[in-house]
């Protein structure tokens, strides 16, 4: 077993970099935002006009834009495979859980153990793909030669009710923390992917699955983003469509987004960079924004 990657380099995005907010292009926003707020058991932070954003505490997750011109893309297309929200504790986990499945009971699409993390996975009312998870400590994920052991165990939902569902977490109605954990999408292949967010964006690789998925994170994480072909194989740039509309990565101050953007500029990516934010698209015309904490 080896440690966790650093990243200690220009050419790397600095170890504190998080995921920020993911924006949704949605057709019907009161149905999408009773879905986060009452099934997934986010709050809502604002709601303006076609705008609502939703997440814990001071800290957004998910952000809804009312795009009703809009229709949905194939299922074959680039964009988002699921986003990921990280839940504190398993109990907070199953209280989401236990909610999506008694108010969507449709949207279940499976649970999987996967070493460093529990996970389960349903659709939201427009088709996005949702993960709602908890992590096991970092001291017992393992690592070799820099890439951290995962797998996809089968993991009993009802089971797992039964052992974390507790009285406190379902009298809370967003019981406990969570974040923004991770982001997935669906590329068309995954050389492509490599290069633009390892080589050029800065995350490390973290794991892979051959011509199939890459995983990255900063900092050690199993995983900020990952991309796949499992559906999108050989899809190219994306046309205006339903669902994915932004992902929003969180940097700790202005040094590290200059580095950010300093590197994207190098390599010749079309970048919007007013001192505070930088925009870019990914090769499948996927929105990216990189913002400060700080």
């Amino acid at each position: 077993m080896t440690s966790s990657p650093s990243s200690t380099h220009l050419d790397r995005l600095a170890p504190e970099t998080a995921m920020g907010t993911v924006t949704l292009l949605v057709a019907d926003l009161d149905a999408m935002t009773a879905y986060y707020r009452d099934a997934v058991t986010l709050q809502v932070l604002s709601a303006e006009g076609d705008r609502v954003v939703l997440g814990r505490g001071a800290t957004p997750i998910v952000t809804l834009q009312h795009s009703p011109g809009l229709k949905h893309a194939s299922p074959h297309a680039a964009g988002l495979f699921h986003t990921a929200v990280l839940f504190d504790s398993r109990e907070a986990l199953a209280a989401a859980v236990y909610r999506v499945a008694q108010q969507y009971p449709g949207s279940f699409t499976g649970s999987s153990d996967h070493l460093v993390s529990n996970a389960f996975y349903f659709d939201d009312p427009e088709g996005n793909g949702v993960e709602l998870y908890w992590d096991r400590a970092r001291t017992e994920w393992s690592w070799t030669h820099g890439q951290v052991e995962m797998a996809t165990i089968f993991l009993d939902p009802n089971r797992f009710l039964r052992e974390n569902l507790t009285e406190q977490a379902l009298a809370v109605p967003a019981f406990g923390d969570a974040v923004l954990g991770h982001v997935h999408l669906s590329v068309g292949d995954v050389a492509s992917a490599r290069e633009f967010y390892v080589d050029r964006l800065g995350f490390d690789a973290t794991a892979s699955l051959g011509d199939q998925a890459l995983f990255v994170s900063a900092g050690g994480y199993h995983h900020h983003m990952a991309m796949n072909t499992w559906r999108s194989r050989g899809a190219g740039v994306r046309t205006p469509a339903l669902g994915l509309g932004r992902v929003d990565i969180v940097v700790p101050d202005s040094d590290d987004l200059g580095e950010v953007g300093e590197r994207m500029r190098h390599f010749g990516v079309a970048t919007r960079d007013d001192g505070r934010m930088l925009v870019f698209e990914d090769p499948w015309a996927n929105s990216i924004r990189i913002t400060t904490a700080a």
